[in-house]
């Protein structure tokens, strides 16, 4: 039985895991990624294995029947966010797949408020004038009172209100799916854009769907409050990158904390290098040691199981 890894938290921890593979009898793959492999690497690789935990890699329809017309019985998507992977097709194809949602709400919540404390008190930017010799006295905000618009109410979403509302923090959440929850009956719904003008920051914690790409975009930064704060540790196409630039270049966004990207890794050219109080990430806000632990055993137990009731198929 083999196994292609092409998860890049997992690839980093893998002499943890090997064992585990090795007592399954099963051969894992860990070539070189620095976040995704390209389609055309896919293809070509993905034939010769039997199971495939996916990263944040393109999972195509093209790629799966690439798969199939090999040895390919079974996916999982290492994580939360499935944007990148098509199961529709993995269906379709009769591959069995899934995720491992809610494995790591905690940690990706704790990266976020700390953005949200960062931004709000400029460490960053003190951080960095010192080290240049400086010895900056930055004018911040205080948290206390201010105003969240946390897009997306999930297990991240909920972690992250947690958070907020312990900083004294009011948070208005955007999502579909809103339910109140013990403990948080602070938090207002609301629909989006609706009063979002409120703001003093943006948070994004929501998964990438195709009705939500953009959602903060011109139109949307066109209501904003001058001087709002924007942070996101969701998916890169929530936001529409050029008009960010553009509200951060006319001073309608203060500064932004971005742990994600529309394209991956942050182009060197990209204008957003300019700005010196934005925040920058690798899209690692849920890569902790014991997160990692979690959600690769979780990954791991899902594989083997359908790769195990593919070879062992009901009488």
């Amino acid at each position: 039985m083999r196994v292609l890894l092409t998860c890049p938290p997992m690839l980093r921890r893998i002499e943890h895991f090997k064992d585990h593979f090795e007592a399954r009898g099963a051969e894992v793959h860990c070539p070189p990624v620095v976040q995704t492999l390209s389609v055309a690497e896919l293809i070509e690789l993905l034939p010769g294995f039997d199971g495939w935990i996916i990263g944040d890699d393109p999972a195509t329809r093209a790629v799966f029947e690439a798969g199939v017309r090999g040895r390919l019985k079974a996916a999982v998507k290492w994580g939360v966010g499935v944007d990148n992977v098509d199961f529709a097709a993995a269906h379709d194809l009769g591959i069995p797949i899934a995720n491992t949602p809610a494995m790591f709400g905690a940690e990706v919540a704790d990266v976020a408020v700390s953005y949200v404390t960062a931004l709000a008190r400029e460490t960053f930017t003190i951080d960095r004038a010192v080290r240049a010799g400086g010895w900056p006295k930055p004018c911040g905000i205080s948290l206390a009172d201010k105003i969240v618009a946390l897009v997306g109410f999930g297990d991240i979403g909920k972690a992250t209100a947690r958070r907020l509302v312990a900083a004294e923090m009011r948070v208005i959440a955007y999502d579909p799916r809103y339910a109140p929850v013990s403990g948080l009956e602070q938090v207002e719904p609301a629909g989006w854009p609706e009063r979002l003008g409120e703001a003093d920051f943006i948070v994004f914690t929501c998964a990438l769907t195709p009705e939500n790409r953009h959602m903060l975009g011109s139109a949307a930064f066109g209501s904003i409050k001058p001087g709002v704060r924007v942070v996101n540790v969701a998916r890169g196409p929530l936001i529409d990158e050029q008009a960010l630039i553009a509200a951060l270049a006319s001073g309608r966004v203060h500064s932004a904390a971005l742990d994600v990207f529309e394209g991956e890794p942050l182009a060197a050219d990209s204008p957003l290098r300019a700005y010196e109080r934005c925040i920058f990430g690798s899209h690692n806000a849920s890569n902790t040691a014991d997160a990692v632990d979690r959600a690769s055993f979780k990954a791991m137990a899902l594989l083997f199981g359908f790769l195990e009731r593919r070879q062992c198929p009901p009488s």
